[in-house]
């Protein structure tokens, strides 16, 4: 099967593990919040984060092991409460990696992904000697092993595979979004990478890396990728020649964002991650691998919130309309990928509910975070909060478009909040910039040009 988005459900909306509790973040009144750190502002609950945690990995056998994926946001703090938990990391460039080290992550519970490392982030990740980095083609592996012999190191590797209706490991279906192709090796790659990496002094080979798509709602989608991800690998084992110890399925957990839609099943999920992982010990090419997820989006998506101040409103043709001091410059994906996150005032609501368009300062007809949101009509100098951004927010935005202040990233935990990432005004980035003078040089160097001749 192909694993897409599912359909939102219809129906009466669940609760939800979410930042925005009682009119409150986590805790904390947001006037509070806004008048120490300034709008626009990111707040995470770290609370949210650990019962995020606690829920999937009370629903997951023993042999699987748990990833953050950084990239969901890679918020030192952050990333350091999830490595106090005990989670491992999976990182995709140097500098994630360079986070996950200063954030305590043990390097053998890092796993590096990604197309297109560089040589100087290849040769970072094996003097660290992370857990495994995982191999996108045949050029990517020869560097590898040019980087590993050089450093008289024996790397650790998994191989990536390239997933679409038509790729195949020999008889094995590998499912899920190619990515357009960017990703991973096709099957004659894969089978040339894997005799190999067996043969070689230079890598090891512990199993494959099958991603197969993003935000996930539906438990038996994701199962059924655990289980053709599981068959591939065995296929690779027998390939190669080798057991296979580590199987990647990738992240995909999804959260809601539509009001309607339901949370993914997680007794379901284990359930059937459970059934697939017990047939491992009678496979002699799987009967010591471990199972490693990577989440990222569900443990902290819906700890995070963007909150902002309004400093217009109106009406056009009998519509509201409020403006925000913040936009889709700070929270890109509205804009990015066509969905709206949940929109909430905060404080009293004042009025009746009506469609309301929220819209940020931008000199663009893209800076819209919501259109048509019911909810009783903000106030000038209200705050409101955009929801679910506590991934693929902050770090996924543009936000030295039009020059306006970076937000402060904020994290609360049980009443209390602190500052993670200080605002940032204009002024700051405008004193690290330059302006040459090369005519002034170009006399310069003609003069001293002349003065040896």
């Amino acid at each position: 099967m192909s694993l897409v988005l599912e359909r939102p459900r219809r129906g009466r909306p669940p609760a939800r593990n979410e930042i925005l509790r009682g009119g409150r973040l986590g805790g904390v009144e947001p006037e509070r919040l806004a008048e120490r750190f300034g709008t626009p502002l990111y707040a995470y609950d770290l609370d949210v984060v650990d019962r995020q945690v606690a829920a999937l990995r009370g629903v997951l056998p023993d042999r699987v092991e748990l990833a953050y994926a950084v990239k969901a946001n890679p918020a030192l703090a952050v990333v350091t409460h999830l490595a106090r938990s005990g989670l491992g990391a999976d990182v995709a460039s140097g500098g994630e990696l360079a986070t996950a080290q200063r954030a305590g992550v043990p390097a053998d519970r890092i796993v590096m992904t990604g197309p297109g490392k560089r040589d100087d982030e290849l040769r970072a990740a094996v003097t660290a000697g992370i857990r495994a980095i995982t191999v996108e083609s045949l050029g990517e592996l020869g560097r590898l092993e040019t980087i590993a012999r050089d450093l008289g190191r024996r790397q650790p590797v998994m191989l990536r595979a390239a997933v679409s209706q038509e790729a195949r490991l020999e008889r094995v279906r590998l499912v899920g979004d190619d990515g357009a192709g960017k990703f991973g090796m096709d099957a004659a790659d894969l089978v040339d990478a894997a005799r190999r990496a067996a043969h070689s002094m230079d890598v090891e080979l512990l199993g494959l890396h099958v991603f197969g798509a993003s935000n996930i709602l539906d438990a038996p989608a994701l199962v059924e990728h655990v289980r053709s991800t599981s068959r591939a690998a065995a296929e690779l084992g027998r390939i190669a020649g080798l057991p296979i110890t580590l199987i990647d399925a990738g992240g995909g957990l999804g959260i809601p964002y539509e009001p309607q839609e339901e949370s993914l099943d997680l007794v379901g999920f284990g359930r059937g991650v459970e059934a697939v992982t017990d047939g491992w010990p009678s496979d002699p090419w799987l009967a010591g691998a471990r199972l490693l997820l990577e989440p990222g989006r569900f443990l902290v998506g819906s700890a995070g919130a963007y909150v902002a101040r309004v400093v217009d409103r109106k009406s056009v043709d009998g519509a509201a309309v409020v403006i925000l001091d913040g936009g889709v410059h700070h929270v890109l994906r509205p804009a990015l990928v066509g969905q709206e996150h949940r929109v909430r005032p905060l404080g009293r609501p004042v009025g009746r509910s009506a469609p309301v368009t929220v819209a940020g300062p931008l000199c663009s007809g893209l800076d819209v975070l919501a259109a048509g949101a019911v909810m009783a009509v903000p106030q000038v100098g209200d705050l409101v909060a955009v929801l679910d951004v506590g991934a693929y927010g902050f770090t996924e935005s543009m936000p030295y478009f039009l020059s306006h202040p970076i937000p402060a990233e904020v994290v609360v935990q049980g009443g209390r909040a602190a500052l993670i990432r200080p605002r940032l005004d204009p002024g700051e980035w405008l004193d690290r910039q330059l302006v040459p003078d090369l005519a002034s040089e170009e006399r310069s160097s003609s003069a001293s040009g002349l003065d040896r001749a």
